[in-house]
Parts: C-alpha cells; sequence; structure tokens
C-alpha cells in the first residue's frame, strides 16, 4: 500500500507578509510551503524520503500528479509494454524521482540512495489516487494554516485539474 506525506520545515518558513490570496504559481510552486516529502511502501515497509527541509511541498504535490498522468500517455494503457518515463527534478538539487510505467506498474527510484537499492513499486491506478488524495489533503491542511490561500484562483484551477479518484 502507498503513502505519501510531508512535513513543513521550521527552518524554511514561509514570509510572515505573504498574500496567500494572491501568490501566483511560481510562488506556490517554489517559493512556499517548504520542507519534506516521503512515499512509502507500507506493505514492504519501504520509503523513498528527503531530508533537506527546503523541498517545496505543494510543487512535488503537483509535479507527482502531473507525472501519474504523463506516464499514462500510451493509448495501449495498462497493456502498453513499452516503457513510460518521467522524473521529478528537485529545483534546488541534482538529484531526482524516476518513475517508468510498464504495463499497469510504475517503479518509482530516488538516484539520492544506492543504486542497487529497488524501485518502490505501486499500481498505476494507485498511484494515481493516492497522489491525488495527496494533494487535496495537503491544500486542506494547507488553508487550515492560511485561510486566503482557499480563496486562490490557481488553487481552485489545480483541484479542478486533478480531482479526486473515487476509492477502490
Amino acid at each position: 500500500m502507498l503513502d505519501i506525506g510531508y512535513a513543513l520545515s521550521t527552518r524554511f518558513p514561509d514570509p510572515p507578509q505573504t498574500d496567500y490570496r494572491h501568490a501566483d504559481v511560481h510562488a506556490l510552486r517554489h517559493d512556499l510551503f517548504c520542507g519534506d516529502v516521503y512515499l512509502a511502501d507500507t506493505k514492504a515497509d519501504r520509503e523513498l524520503s528527503t531530508a533537506w527541509g527546503w523541498v517545496p511541498v505543494l510543487d512535488f504535490a503537483w509535479a507527482l500528479c502531473d507525472i501519474v498522468e504523463h506516464v499514462d500517455r500510451d493509448p495501449a494503457g495498462s497493456r502498453a509494454a513499452r516503457p513510460q518515463r518521467a522524473e521529478l527534478d528537485f529545483t534546488e538539487s541534482t538529484d531526482r524521482l524516476l518513475f517508468e510505467r510498464r504495463f499497469g506498474w510504475v517503479d518509482i527510484e530516488a538516484e539520492w540512495l544506492p543504486a542497487d537499492e529497488p524501485p518502490l513499486s505501486f499500481s498505476h491506478t494507485e498511484l494515481r489516487r493516492e497522489a491525488r488524495d495527496f494533494l487535496h489533503d495537503l491544500l486542506a491542511d494547507l488553508t487550515d494554516l492560511h485561510e486566503d490561500l482557499a480563496d486562490n484562483p490557481a488553487v481552485w484551477s489545480l483541484q479542478a485539474r486533478f480531482p479526486r479518484m473515487p476509492s477502490a
């Protein structure tokens, strides 16, 4: 089972004068809500996590949803044998998460881990559902912290673009 989570950093707080209602996409994706993120396979008791404190958490959630859609572009869908690849790069680092979908499964590797570390592997359907749940849960947490964020048009667009998926 996949678990995606985060922790906001106390070392890199958002500027106190931030106007969350009018923050542009660049600020939302790169300048605000820094912390750490993880993807965990709870059944295998393994995880890929950052420990840098500066990862833009909302950008991670947004990019993860984009990647899940990107690796689903083959018209054969879960029957596609040809690998479909994507990567998530961390802006302030050369480290990346690498995604490879073959058939209905997505392998996820972290470049900062030893090369002999096996990738995490999840069904594409589960990854899509959990990525979108993570995005919506994160936005709910962030709007609890900053009420004005709920009135940001970029957040509305993001929520509409990646709606929650029905539970399996």
